[in-house]
């Protein structure tokens, strides 16, 4: 019988991790759980591991992990010869899109992602105008990520009848 899982970590690509930890830390408040190390294509465990994931060659990329304020995982992935693409919110390909965070400050945390270098790619938007006080917006970080924002909770914006 399936259960629900909680979800554990998310990993985000970026072209330079030590901008990106600076982002999500001074954005976000996220926490730094490891800073950014170097892995290197090699025979220990988390070469080994690489490898079954990457396949050969991938040589050498530099990891940091950070954490939320619901304890959920950020790993921050810079990879060798990493780009942000031109057009890089490409929602028809099968892939993860976006990360959403809640803040009931919706406003103010997109323009601190403004400020720090992301983007905002479209007005706040009321989810139910006539009934609930539930906003979202999508944002972008500085490196082409989609992080879109709610005022409430997942459960509460889906649910019939949840809070007013």
């Amino acid at each position: 019988m399936a259960y629900p899982r909680t979800l554990s970590h998310v990993g985000i690509s970026v072209t330079d991790i030590k901008k990106a930890l600076k982002f999500y830390t001074e954005v976000f408040g996220w926490y730094v759980i490891m800073p950014p190390t170097e892995i290197k294509q090699d025979d220990s465990a988390i070469g080994v591991m690489c490898d079954d994931v990457f396949g050969e060659g991938w040589g050498s990329f530099k990891i940091a992990h950070l954490s939320t304020g619901d304890r959920i995982g950020v790993e921050l992935f810079e990879f060798k010869n990493a780009q942000k693409p031109d057009k890089h919110f490409q929602y028809w390909i099968t892939s993860i899109f976006h990360v959403s965070v809640q803040d009931p400050d919706v406003e103010g945390l997109a323009k601190r992602i403004v400020e720090h270098g992301g983007k905002q790619r479209m007005p706040v938007r009321y989810y139910y105008p006539d009934d609930k006080p539930y906003r979202m917006v999508y944002c972008e970080d500085p490196f082409g990520n989609i992080i879109e924002i709610y005022s409430h909770s997942y459960e509460l914006t889906y649910s019939p009848g949840a809070y007013v």
